[in-house]
């Protein structure tokens, strides 16, 4: 039975990512992959720049389009707001690509990967586990949960209710004709309200559309329907090809811990997404850096990594997440409060909102207290009408 200092369940953004920085400092690592590599990944594949900044090495071999301008639609179109930046605020990528882009600079480092591998059990053993595969047993002293919303290996060490909350969300590969790609490829798009507190978006790649819909409300809405709203928003009337896949997406982190007996929880494993856009990739590569330095910095002693692990977390990555989540309640209420607030303070929301994306500005803090000193002062305003 081969033994590691770390094992890793997954090869995506967090998993490789983590399996990365490990490499480079000698630690010896395995990514365990129930597929082989590359594979596809259903995901809408907006990669913000605030993210893209902590990538350790150059991506852009795998970057299909970069996007430097964000349309945002609000009140199913009435209200319209455009944010540039001189530097690409969102980059396009193709999951497969890039997840094995990472993987293989993981493995320049001599991190090992193994491909078809099923994880189907761990058992505790003191200070190691022993990971049970579909193709043979495997021990290692850290295990890092990176396989996803779905995380199997989270409900293995121990996490056996869910407390993420989790969104449900509909992304189609479209092949559209040409005249309609050369109408819609020059710019992202969010339509906020084409789903009932959610929204529609416009991911133009190298020659298709990645088009999708999402809602932050547990419920019976029909998203397949919405999204084909949309395609009338859009304009679209022929589909040349057409993929849809169904997923889920982790809004709010788990409320009880992040790590267990020897096992660490990153990425959508988590619930890291970010709530106001509901994208993953970014912080799937900070939690998974994370991971590794407080590995790394504990000269692989489980309790002071558990420590440095959490410390890291709570400095900036769960006060944003926090925050996005009281963001994200506001936002995708479509009431007169929010479109008020909009229409007097939306061209400075969207910029606000691309500057946190492009990276040059955090999360605000107290969040609850200036959205209420702002709704107080509509009413004084109303009042004095």
């Amino acid at each position: 039975m081969k033994h590691f200092d770390v094992a890793i369940i997954g090869s995506g953004p967090s998993g490789a990512s983590t399996a990365f920085h490990l490499g480079k400092q000698g630690i010896s690592t395995v990514i365990i992959e129930k597929e082989k590599l590359p594979r596809y990944k259903t995901c809408g594949g907006g990669f913000v720049n605030r993210g893209k900044k902590n990538m350790p090495f150059d991506i852009t071999e795998v970057i299909e389009r970069e996007f430097f301008a964000v349309d945002s639609y609000f009140n199913n179109g009435k209200i319209h707001y455009q944010s540039t930046k001189e530097k690409p605020i969102i980059t396009m990528i193709m999951r497969d690509t890039f997840d094995n882009l990472i993987v293989d600079k993981a493995k320049e480092f001599g991190v090992d990967l193994l491909e078809n591998y099923t994880l189907k059990s761990i058992e505790f053993l003191g200070d190691k586990s022993i990971l049970n595969t579909s193709q043979g047993n495997i021990s290692a002293n850290f295990v890092i949960a990176a396989d996803g919303v779905l995380s199997p290996t989270a409900k293995m060490a121990g996490w056996k209710k869910d407390t993420r909350k989790l969104i449900p969300a509909l992304e189609y590969e479209v092949e559209v004709s040409d005249d309609d790609f050369n109408r819609l490829s020059h710019n992202v798009r969010f339509d906020i309200d084409a789903v009932p507190y959610g929204y529609a978006w416009s991911f133009p790649k190298k020659n298709h559309l990645s088009l999708g819909v999402l809602t932050t409300k547990k419920g019976k809405i029909n998203l397949k329907e919405y999204y084909k709203k949309y395609l009338k928003t859009l304009g679209i009337k022929t589909i040349v090809k057409e993929n849809a896949h169904g997923f889920q997406i982790p809004i709010a982190p788990r409320a009880d811990g992040f790590v267990k007996n020897n096992v660490f929880l990153i990425g959508d494993a988590a619930g890291f997404a970010e709530p106001i856009t509901a994208e993953g990739i970014s912080n799937a590569i900070l939690s998974g850096k994370y991971v590794a330095e407080a590995i790394i910095e504990s000269n692989l002693k489980l309790n002071l990594a558990e420590k440095f692990y959490l410390e890291k977390l709570n400095v900036k990555l769960l006060p944003e997440l926090k925050s996005g989540m009281t963001l994200s309640k506001f936002f995708y209420h479509n009431n007169p409060v929010r479109n008020y607030l909009l229409k007097k303070n939306g061209q400075r929301f969207s910029d606000l909102m691309v500057d946190i994306l492009h990276g040059d500005k955090p999360f605000p803090t107290n969040v609850s207290e200036k959205l209420k000193a702002k709704i107080k002062e509509m009413v004084f305003l109303k009042k004095t009408d």
